[in-house]
């Protein structure tokens, strides 16, 4: 008998809701706070940044929040994603497991990005904003805004973290493609940028100080918006199509999973794939482990403190309570650049402090040795960011074959790497270099955690 490789949903299958998986928890999360006032942020607090519609989202106590057409009419571009049984890979392992991904890098950025771009751009051009900027690590997000913001009539401005700007120079080209405009960051165009390069003309950049950027630049003019492409709740409730996609198509093939594994920077993807699982399993028709994997040299949900932080670098948003590593913390400049964050989203820190999702950290080349045995067995070449659930997913299935156990395991494969290559030569070369946990200076990052009474 043929094996089946793809497990397809059409296009009249799609979902056409958003899942916020708030209301099913067993308590709130802690809310956001004014970074002046310390007390709870209100709309009006949000609304310079933020259209209406996505600070409704932000807030929702609906489990339920319909896509509208015209997202959804964007999304069967490439919606749904394929579901793949990994069957190579699984002989290759030797594995009796049995491996699932769910492929995003079949979308128009080549990754799960725009799965929020097009909601977050089409709210915007509803209420008449002229244009929108952000920032981007490896560029996985600043590609979908672009695109997202070509296909509506926006103009975008774009700060992509130096570190991944200098190793990616044809993720920049395709930003350009697609109509955006792309500095590195720091840069000497706003005041956030400029304070960093004073300090050190050398810096990498990280992805709070981009934020402080693309944040500084919109507040100053009222036809200017931010947009955000991970950490927010309105981000990941857009990445939950994700998993309701997924559990369709592994209700055709009668599977459940007993594990379930997706990468961890900000978490959009990871709870994109997660959070309709968990849903399930607190309503008691499935148990999964559910295991969120980040880089050892940027551990925030491991390693970090979960207290109320800044978003970004210079403090110009509000203050989330989150696991962090403090916001001015620099990461090293790892080839993950979409997990070089110091903390977590404030949602899955809350879930994580639920006891409701385990958490790991992998070093970077374990991750690539993983993403090089993916590529091939399965013919994908990964982005750097979904090597660490693989590296994860290739553990799980060793220990299955240990045990004999016939377990399932499902990932989320969020991204190709096909403008990553340069990372791979440098694991080719015996360049790569694994960095350590930077205990030091994260201490000495957390040491500057603002204070919030109570």
């Amino acid at each position: 008998m043929a094996l089946q490789h793809k497990i397809l949903l059409d296009e009249s299958e799609m979902p056409t809701r958003w899942y916020n998986i708030i209301p099913d928890l067993p308590a709130p999360p802690p809310p956001p706070l004014h970074p002046g006032t310390r007390e709870p942020v209100g709309p009006e607090d949000l609304a310079p940044l933020f259209p209406m519609a996505l600070i409704l989202q932000e807030v929702s106590s609906d489990s339920y929040i319909d896509i509208p057409d015209e997202v959804q009419d964007v999304y069967r571009l490439w919606r749904p994603s394929p579901l793949f049984r990994a069957h190579r890979l699984e002989k290759a392992l030797g594995t009796p497991a049995r491996i699932y991904y769910k492929y995003e890098g079949v979308s128009p950025a080549g990754s799960h990005k725009p799965n929020t771009a097009v909601p977050q751009v089409y709210y915007n051009a509803q209420e008449g904003v002229r244009k929108l900027t952000t920032e981007t690590g490896a560029g996985q997000w600043g590609t979908a805004l672009a695109f997202a913001c070509s296909l509506f009539g926006l103009e975008c401005e774009i700060w992509q973290v130096r570190a991944s700007y200098d190793q990616k120079p044809y993720r920049k080209a395709l930003i350009e493609t697609f109509g955006a405009t792309v500095h590195p960051s720091p840069s000497v165009l706003t005041e956030s940028g400029r304070k960093v390069l004073a300090a050190d003309s050398q810096s990498p950049g990280s992805l709070g100080i981009a934020i402080s950027e693309a944040v500084e630049v919109a507040a100053q003019d009222p036809e200017i918006r931010y947009a955000l492409g991970s950490v927010l709740n309105h981000v990941l409730l857009h990445q939950t199509i994700i998993g309701e996609e997924a559990l369709l198509q592994l209700a055709k093939v009668g599977e459940t999973p007993d594990l379930i594994v997706g990468c961890t920077g900000g978490g959009s993807n990871f709870a994109g794939l997660s959070f309709p699982f968990l849903r399930e399993k607190m309503a008691g028709r499935m148990n999964p482990i559910i295991r969120a994997v980040e880089p050892a040299a940027c551990p925030s949900l491991t390693k970090g403190v979960y207290a109320y932080d800044f978003g970004d670098t210079a403090g110009l948003t509000p203050l989330m309570k989150m696991h962090t590593l403090g916001h001015d913390f620099i990461p090293d400049p790892i080839h993950a650049g979409g997990l070089r964050y110091h903390g977590m989203a404030p949602l899955i820190s809350h879930i994580y402090e639920l006891g409701l999702i385990e958490a790991e950290a992998i070093h970077q080349t374990e991750c690539f040795t993983a993403g090089v045995q993916f590529a091939r067995s399965e013919g994908i070449v990964p982005a750097p960011e979904p090597t660490h659930a693989l590296a994860a997913t290739v553990r799980a299935a060793l220990e299955a074959k240990e045990t004999g156990e016939e377990k399932v395991i499902l990932t989320a494969l969020c991204g190709h790497g096909l403008l990553d290559m340069a990372a791979y030569d440098r694991y080719f070369s015996g360049d790569m270099v694994d960095h350590d946990y930077p205990r030091d200076r994260v201490q000495d990052a957390l040491s500057r955690l603002p204070s919030v009474d109570g």
